[in-house]
């Protein structure tokens, strides 16, 4: 059974679930979710001996949201999982991200390896340092409409986005999951927002239930989407905060988890799975899963339990 409390970390309160006992097992999700979108992954790493923690992360859902843009750096993210794990009273764990999270899983790997005993990717692979800031080179492949471009300037995105959550959930997660239609990255010329490249569905997907739509949904009444567009309104600012870490190597033990019909693949450059571990050289496994959206572990639970299962208990 998932628990939910809260803790006190690096000044915020945060909400988490959890279940289990035994080490230390953080799920950090993406955006635009929250600690329910790893519903299917507490009891299988339960199960196999592991206390599961899924935080909603800083700004999201049941957990705090600061107000200046410049509280969701990297560093503050990196902060609140090392802050998370000593307010439950470790020392040490395992950290597996998918999304935003997986960023945020990796710079924890590479930033503090004392702390970290292994680390997973979904979706995201290991960060590889860009040659100048990203937003500017991302603007010149893509166009001024590419949705991170969309979501730098402040209560645009996030008016679109809260305007119907109900509506915003079920048009995001169909469209860039491996049944739908595919996310257009890029906000169409003369379009009104984000949003008009997803059509809306006729129908949901077998893995994804009108009770999630809802869930997604109440759960982002509290503080809207504001904190996690905050988290996009950062990225440059990244880039400045990491150049001393510009030639380090994830070293923890690591997994990394994508599909095949993942829009983030469109991002990276040809022959990425090859070049992962010149970036992470003590990683462990890649699962490459055959038709699989962005949505990883809701669209493909039981493939993924299982590989993660694995990674975590060959620690």
């Amino acid at each position: 059974m998932v628990n939910h409390r809260e803790l006190t970390v690096n000044g915020i309160q945060m909400h988490i679930a959890e279940q289990g006992q035994g080490p230390l097992v953080l799920l950090l999700h993406g955006f635009p979710e929250s600690w329910y979108s790893w519903r299917h992954q507490f009891q299988p790493l339960a199960d196999a001996g592991f206390h599961v923690v899924a935080p909603d992360q800083r700004g999201y859902a049941g957990t705090d949201r600061p107000e200046s843009v410049d509280d969701y750096s990297i560093l503050h993210l990196v902060g609140d999982v090392i802050g998370l794990i000593h307010a439950l009273g470790e020392q040490e764990a395992v950290v597996i991200g998918h999304d935003w999270g997986a960023p945020v899983a990796w710079h924890t790997a590479l930033l503090r390896p004392d702390i970290i005993r292994g680390v997973a990717g979904l979706s995201v692979p290991p960060p590889r340092r860009a040659p100048a800031k990203p937003l500017g080179l991302l603007e010149q492949r893509f166009g001024q409409g590419f949705y991170q471009i969309y979501f730098q300037e402040p209560g645009v995105a996030d008016a679109e986005l809260g305007a119907d959550l109900k509506d915003t959930f079920r048009r995001f997660l169909v469209a860039a999951s491996g049944d739908g239609a595919g996310a257009a990255p890029v906000v169409p010329e003369g379009a009104k927002g984000f949003l008009d490249a997803m059509p809306t569905p006729e129908a949901l997907p077998s893995w994804l239930t009108e009770a999630d739509i809802d869930a997604f949904a109440e759960q982002y009444e509290r503080n809207g989407f504001t904190g996690g567009l905050n988290w996009y309104r950062n990225i440059d600012r990244n880039w400045e905060l990491t150049a001393a870490w510009a030639d380090a190597k994830i070293t923890p033990p690591s997994f990394y988890i994508t599909g095949t019909k993942d829009i983030v693949r469109t991002f990276g450059a040809p022959g990425f799975l090859e070049q992962l571990p010149s970036i992470a050289p003590n990683l462990r496994g890649i699962l490459d899963l055959e038709g699989c959206g962005h949505w990883t572990q809701q669209e493909r639970p039981d493939e993924v339990n299982a590989a993660l299962v694995e990674f975590v208990k060959g620690l």
